[in-house]
């Protein structure tokens, strides 16, 4: 299975889901989701790289911390991120994030995501990988 993301029409905020084989995977694409809600990616270079890591008590909240820290990088060192190399073991999870600063003259903006919610939250296994659902409150 090729990773993927769709977006959903949703009435205030931004619904998507996400498919990939791997959980991994998974975790990178709902991350250039996130990300590509904001800006358009094809003109993020790769040219800063932050290593991060996340902890939580089970998988779901893995990834709502993991796309939660997406968005402090965003609005604490305006870093935006186009590429992800994520592993996980147990519940810690710990990414190589690869981007640049956002530039307002470079960058073409779409809409500013203020947090992650918990309302229509999903993540499970499915029988061809691994399925998500994640609504941003913009």
């Amino acid at each position: 299975m090729k990773p993927s993301h769709t977006y959903i029409d949703h009435t205030a905020d931004v619904l998507f889901t996400a498919e990939a084989a791997t959980l991994e995977e998974l975790f990178a694409e709902c991350g250039i989701a996130v990300e590509e809600t904001q800006i358009n990616l094809d003109g993020v270079s790769t040219t800063e790289t932050k290593t991060f890591s996340v902890e939580a008590k089970d998988q779901e909240s893995l990834l709502f911390e993991f796309l939660d820290e997406l968005l402090f990088y965003k609005d604490a060192e305006q870093l935006i991120f186009k590429e992800f190399k994520i592993t996980i073991e147990d519940n810690k999870l710990t990414c190589v994030a690869k981007g640049e600063t956002i530039n307002r003259e470079k960058h073409e903006q779409k809409v500013d995501v203020k947090a992650i919610t918990m309302h229509l939250f999903e993540l499970k296994k499915t029988d061809e990988g691994w399925f998500a659902k994640v609504l941003i409150d913009i």
